[in-house]
């Protein structure tokens, strides 16, 4: 695939687009960092995700939390002198917000009732697999040594996934093994629509998804109830914070200046992070499997880096 030229908002007052061109070292920073982002905080986010449904309704505080937090980053944008999306864009982010928040997200926080949280991120790291798969349909091949870091990563997930039982009810498991294939087609999707890029991007997609999960929430019966935890809040706040306006901000970021591979290799990560925490936290299973499966995810995560030459 010849490598793709990404372009910069017009500049006020001149037409058209220019080149976006960044020093290699700032490049290589914002890459670093948006990886960590990924990596780090949506490793912790199943088991903050675990903690806030058993005191909130699961699609009910998935909706106010991306409904939220949507809100901010799209406030933010428009701060900054960007537009506020047409009714076409807000249109076209439907499907994107709803493949990516109703089951891709939704699907897990109802899972995460009776599933543990290091077992349904390990269930989440087969997504890779199915953006390639995806992606591969529409013109969009892997490289050789990209398809060789998706099977060792998903070998590592295999390995993770021989430790523990999926276990939870028989509903919240067929939940939790769509939500990949549910993200990985809103992520391909979102890279082929005309959609905003940046901060307005995110918002947009995170409210019209956010509005989705609300609509099925209620259809649900769902609502709030007086007395719910404190740390049911106070998860709900961090994945406010960090999970959306962080963590998918640099996803966002991570889906148009990088390989798909590459954006999507966080999926590989998070089940070590989600498994440790779950362990020192929560007091999940952690066995000798984690650190092979830890091993394999690490070497994984290093062929896809590596697959492509810029």
């Amino acid at each position: 695939m010849p490598p793709r030229i990404t372009t910069s908002p017009p500049l006020p007052g001149v037409s058209g687009s220019l080149p976006a061109i960044a020093p290699p070292a700032l490049a290589d920073l914002r890459l670093l960092l948006a990886l960590a982002a990924v990596y780090v905080i949506w490793g912790s986010t199943y088991l903050a995700m675990r903690v806030a449904v058993h005191g909130l309704p699961p699609l009910l505080m998935g909706a106010t939390r991306f409904i939220l937090a949507g809100a901010l980053l799209l406030g933010y944008a428009v701060v900054r002198g960007d537009r506020l999306p047409g009714a076409r864009q807000w249109l076209l982010s439907l499907p994107v917000g709803a493949l990516l928040f109703v089951g891709g997200n939704g699907f897990v926080a109802i899972a995460v009732q009776s599933v543990p949280s290091g077992v349904a991120a390990v269930v989440c790291a087969t997504m890779p697999l199915w953006v390639a798969v995806l992606s591969a349909a529409t013109g969009e091949r892997p490289s050789a040594r990209e398809w060789i870091g998706l099977v060792v990563g998903f070998a590592g997930v295999v390995v993770l996934f021989g430790g523990a039982s999926l276990g939870g009810h028989p509903a919240h498991a067929v939940l939790i093994v769509l939500a990949p294939l549910c993200w990985a087609g809103g992520s391909v999707l979102a890279r082929r629509l005309p959609l905003p890029g940046g901060a307005a991007g995110s918002g947009l997609q995170m409210i019209t998804g956010g509005v989705a999960v609300g609509v099925i929430a209620l259809a649900r019966g769902e609502h709030f109830t007086a007395g719910a935890p404190a740390a049911a809040w106070l998860a709900v706040t961090y994945l406010v914070v960090f999970g959306s306006l962080v963590a998918f901000s640099a996803y966002h970021w991570l889906l148009h200046h990088t390989r798909p591979a590459l954006a999507t290799s966080y999926a590989f990560v998070n089940p070590a992070i989600a498994v440790l925490l779950g362990a020192a936290l929560a007091g999940e299973h952690l066995g000798l499997d984690t650190l092979l499966a830890a091993t394999l995810i690490i070497v994984a995560v290093a062929l896809v880096v590596t697959g492509r030459k810029r």
